[in-house]
């Protein structure tokens, strides 16, 4: 097993990250920026090492910064979490290079689901079902309209770097297409550093359901259920749960077979996630992205599976089986998690602040993973996740009664927060009676 780690990244995840490494015995660095000097990570960690100024790029973006930390900190192995650098092949290279183990894919399985464009081809010559679209960029708008005409109206316009939602427009017809082409690719060339574009069929009524995946140490792959992302707000998740009551076992199945199968084409390795579209009305399930990284929502597989995710990241990246065995264990009862974030309840617009009461919800199959507390700050710099509040239980029924109680026993003071709508979402009728689709948070907010 490593003993020693480097987490390059922040707030709640690399805390949790830590929590796990403390447990398995292995001397923990944390890396911070000036403006994340006072979070419990740092504390947390068996040392800490200054990376930088609060702008990410020049922190927790900043490779070099990081592997210098690693160096001076003479660690074996660096995690990275997820964002940041965590599915930057480059960087992912350049640790290898310097003689540290990556807790992570390859280089080369980073790269090739990096870009959506690349991603979906090679999905589809191994095979696997991907949704109607284009298989090369869209190089101005004369070409997106013609690819758009082939596809069938409407499209969805996707930044080919883009990710966590970032980079995409829905375009019902030319004109739409033409206004949404331009700003997706400006803001693709601003964010990402290349204006390519690709188009996809969007599905008006569609659930968002991944896969866990695990590439094991002896070259095989497992999947590891899957979890229910359609409650979204600006295409980025808030609510996520396992199992999705969307699927039968027959769906499932598949499901868990397309996952697989696209692990075994990249020859991947360690946690990642497979991501797919749902159609309620086909019963067909069709790849959309890997997230080659561990995924913010890990904690409900965890919760239904009994296991620890990032130990069995640390195990693959050691060259070490599983904790398993032969075979991952048979999932047991349900698991909801709700992102909790510093932002208006509404409008779901930022809000930080200062931190001046912090009260999380206890109990029997209740856990919070969070990167604040009281007396700290969160600051404009970052995203706006404070905190997952997971729950457990024996039902789907039971899980929603347990989340309404946590939520209503979880106390934040101090930054916006949006408790009042994750409160909102576990009474919504179509929340409850497990029918949501994609569009559930838009219909909610049309009602207000």
């Amino acid at each position: 097993m490593i003993e020693s780690l480097l987490v390059a990244n922040r707030g709640e995840i690399a805390r949790r990250v830590i929590r796990t490494a403390c447990r398995l015995g292995i001397r923990t660095v944390a890396v911070y920026s000036e403006a994340d000097a006072d979070l419990p990570f740092v504390q947390e960690a068996d040392e800490a090492v200054p990376i930088g100024p609060a702008n990410p790029a020049l922190s927790y973006r900043n490779g070099q910064n990081i592997l210098n930390a690693a160096k001076h900190a003479n660690v074996q192995a660096i995690h990275p979490g997820y964002g940041f650098l965590s599915e930057n092949a480059e960087f992912a290279q350049a640790v290898t290079g310097a003689g540290l183990i990556w807790v992570g894919p390859y280089a080369e399985a980073i790269a090739a689901m990096g870009d959506k464009i690349q991603a979906r081809n090679l999905m589809a010559d191994a095979g696997v079902p991907v949704a109607p679209g284009t298989r090369d960029p869209a190089p101005d708008v004369d070409a997106a309209l013609a690819a758009a005409e082939a596809v069938g109206y409407p499209v969805m316009v996707k930044a080919a770097a883009g990710g966590g939602g970032l980079g995409m427009a829905v375009a019902g017809d030319p004109a739409a297409l033409a206004t949404e082409y331009e700003k997706v690719r400006g803001f693709a060339e601003r964010m990402f550093g290349t204006g390519d574009v690709l188009l996809e069929r969007y599905f008006p009524t569609v659930r968002h359901v991944e896969v866990q995946i695990l590439g094991l140490a002896d070259g095989s792959v497992v999947a590891l259920g899957e979890r229910e992302c359609s409650v979204q707000r600006r295409n980025q998740k808030v609510v996520e749960e396992t199992p999705s009551p969307a699927l039968d076992d027959r769906q499932r199945r598949d499901l868990l077979a397309l996952a697989v199968r696209a692990g075994r084409a990249v020859g991947y390795r360690n946690a990642g996630t497979v991501e797919c579209l749902f159609d309620p009305a086909t019963g067909n399930s069709y790849f959309l992205e890997m997230n080659t990284r561990l995924q913010v929502e890990h904690p409900v597989t965890e919760a239904v599976f009994g296991l620890d995710l990032v130990e069995e990241q640390l195990r693959v990246a050691s060259g070490l089986a599983p904790t398993f065995g032969a075979a991952p264990p048979a999932p047991r009862g349900h698991a909801i998690e709700l992102r909790i974030n510093a932002e208006d309840p509404k409008r779901f617009l930022p809000g930080p602040g200062a931190v001046t009461v912090w009260t999380e919800p206890q109990g029997d199959g209740v856990r919070v993973d969070a990167g604040y507390a009281a007396g700290t700050t969160v600051t404009p710099y970052y995203d706006s996740l404070m905190a997952k509040l997971i729950v457990h239980a024996d039902t789907r029924v039971a899980a929603i009664e347990k989340a309404k109680q946590a939520v209503a026993g979880f106390e934040i003071a101090g930054p916006k927060c949006n408790l009042p709508f994750l409160a909102e979402v576990l009474e919504n009728p179509e929340f409850v009676s497990g029918t949501y689709d994609t569009g559930i948070v838009a219909r909610m907010r049309a009602t207000k």
